[in-house]
């Protein structure tokens, strides 16, 4: 009993990232996931429709999630406004990349990775960015805003709304020896989290 006991509190009291461990390189859908779930913010590439670089690929950084640390869908959701000016970008063509790396958790930091390095995992999304609403946007507020609260107070009258990157494409980092692609249906079928006891 007194180790049933000791491993409960274990579980109850050990960090996330002890809990989740990092997936093994060869399984790269499950790493693409494992991305995902881990970073609350990408960098997003669309093509701008603004001089004086109308054309030209143009980055900023939106805040993102596909759910509970844990417990993702894959599917990464924002909370966006058209007074934003790569969302202006989207209602031209809503055509984009969505990049992430785990630079942004501790995890590169704690193994000496510079962002750079291949073992410093990071995926590129291709897709198209489209607006939701009903159900799916219910959602998606929840997985928001419980991983960014502040957006809850931020003003009213911008009219935002909810949207999710359409994903047609997975590009993945994370070792030596080039970039690897991931189908969508192999990127959804993945299981980003073992748990280990």
């Amino acid at each position: 009993m007194n180790t049933l006991l000791a491993a409960g509190l274990l579980l109850l009291f050990a960090m996330p990232g002890e809990l989740y461990k990092i997936p093994p390189h060869e399984e790269v859908a499950r790493m693409a996931r494992f991305v995902a779930n881990k970073c609350n913010w990408a960098s997003m590439a669309t093509i701008s429709t603004h001089e004086p670089v109308q054309g030209q690929p143009f980055s900023n950084a939106f805040s993102t999630s596909d759910g509970p640390v844990g417990s993702g869908t894959g599917v990464p959701y924002m909370y966006l406004t058209t007074m934003e000016i790569s969302v202006q970008d989207l209602k031209v063509n809503p055509q984009a990349s969505l990049s992430m790396s785990l630079a942004q958790t501790d995890f590169c930091k704690n193994q000496g990775y510079d962002p750079q390095d291949p073992l410093c995992a990071h995926i590129i999304f291709s897709g198209s960015v489209l607006e939701i609403n009903g159900t799916e946007a219910t959602f998606a507020k929840k997985a928001l805003f419980s991983r960014h609260p502040e957006m809850v107070d931020w003003p009213t009258d911008h009219n935002w709304f909810f949207a999710k990157m359409n994903i047609t494409k997975v590009w993945v980092l994370d070792y030596f020896g080039g970039v690897k692609t991931v189908t969508p249906e192999d990127y959804f079928k993945a299981t980003p989290y073992k748990r280990h006891h």
